[in-house]
């Protein structure tokens, strides 16, 4: 599901953030990435999305090799991918139901089906009730979910995300962990970057540590 091959990721500043990192993350695993902050961690799924790509080496996913990707397969490989970013990215000047189907509606998704389909994930992360509100009235937590099912709503084969409990409280970041450990029993590949290494530790799934841009165990 996702390979790296000797990556090296340089920046157009000169900051070196990945040196020679590899690794193979199968399909239908749940991976954890830990390390300290400005460790390379967001890095690695910024070239998995391919927000960047890699200076040397190779990264495949989904048996797409994204540095050879055009603008125009881009979107067939975002489609596979469910992203939790680290700030959210809601719209606040839509609904929790419009920032959810969005993800739906961008994918020509049959216009009739896409109630059903957001309400129905909307309740799995405990936000049918809050499916009218604006973003911006919702917890940190709940913002969180919100972004969670609009990353999920699609049914990707990954699903990636980055600090996704970094401002909860525990009880709130165990939830979150929770609804990622059900994806994966539902089949998804998750990998998730987390400084939480108490909740982590609280799960069965293996991890690997990234130390000033190179691979630990």
């Amino acid at each position: 599901m996702i390979q790296f091959h000797n990556v090296t990721l340089r920046y157009p500043t000169g900051h070196e953030a990945l040196r020679n990192v590899s690794f193979d993350i199968p399909q239908g695993a749940f991976y954890f990435i830990t390390g300290h902050s400005g460790a390379g961690k967001s890095s690695i799924l910024r070239l998995i999305y391919r927000a960047v790509v890699p200076t040397k080496g190779d990264v495949l996913v989904s048996d797409y090799n994204v540095k050879q990707l055009s603008y125009k397969q881009l979107p067939f490989l975002r489609r596979k991918i469910g992203i939790v970013f680290q700030d959210y990215k809601l719209l606040y000047d839509r609904s929790v139901y419009d920032n959810v189907a969005l993800a739906l509606e961008v994918c020509n998704y049959p216009s009739g089906k896409i109630r059903s389909r957001v309400k129905q994930v909307l309740e799995y992360v405990g936000l049918s009730e809050q499916m009218e509100q604006n973003p911006m009235t919702l917890s940190g937590g709940e913002q969180q979910r919100a972004a969670i099912a609009r990353a999920i709503i699609n049914q990707p084969d990954l699903i990636i995300a980055d600090e996704p409990t970094g401002n909860l409280d525990r009880a709130m970041g165990r939830h979150i962990f929770a609804l990622f450990d059900a994806l994966h029993r539902q089949g998804s590949t998750i990998l998730i970057v987390t400084h939480d290494l108490e909740l982590m530790a609280e799960t069965d799934h293996p991890h690997f540590t990234i130390t000033d841009g190179c691979l630990g165990g």
